[in-house]
């Protein structure tokens, strides 16, 4: 599974509501990771998932923590930021693999920096400066990342 979507959005704003649309079409389920090099808005577009899952509170970068979790109902959030991991093995004393399961929705920033104690993503968004916008790109890797790409880009216009 190779193929790859292409989206641009052009401000801030544009990048919050694609989030509440990544909200719309996982139900709060899945594994998505966000690529993109520093203040390509993947913190920005969390954010706009988390608020289009319900959150009210305010939404902040774990960076120093690597994991932020949200219960919002009966929806359970977890948005990692793995900047500033030094070695992929920390993870396994974050209990890692606990957070990973079919009821919950995992958005991880720097996914690289976790390679081999990460599971399979869903979906990958990669995020590029276009112009002063930015261009995504929507990369399924399983057939649960396909239909949430097919899902987004119906929900575009």
């Amino acid at each position: 599974m190779s193929d790859s979507y292409q989206i641009g959005l052009p401000d801030e704003q544009a990048m919050v509501e694609f989030g509440h649309k990544i909200a719309a079409a996982t139900a709060g389920k899945g594994v998505i990771f966000l690529l993109g090099d520093l203040g390509m808005g993947k913190t920005t577009l969390s954010r706009g998932v988390l608020r289009g899952c319900g959150h009210q509170g305010s939404v902040k970068s774990p960076t120093y923590t690597l994991v932020e979790p949200y219960e919002v109902g009966d929806q359970r959030i977890y948005h990692f930021d793995l900047y500033r991991l030094a070695d992929p093995e920390e993870l396994e004393f974050l209990g890692i693999r606990d957070y990973f399961d079919e009821q919950a929705l995992c958005l991880v920033e720097w996914p690289e920096k976790g390679r081999g104690m990460l599971p399979e993503p869903d979906l990958i968004v990669q995020i590029e400066l276009d112009g002063l916008g930015r261009s995504l790109s929507l990369v399924p890797k399983t057939e649960y990342g396909r239909q949430l790409a097919d899902k987004l880009l119906d929900m575009k216009g």
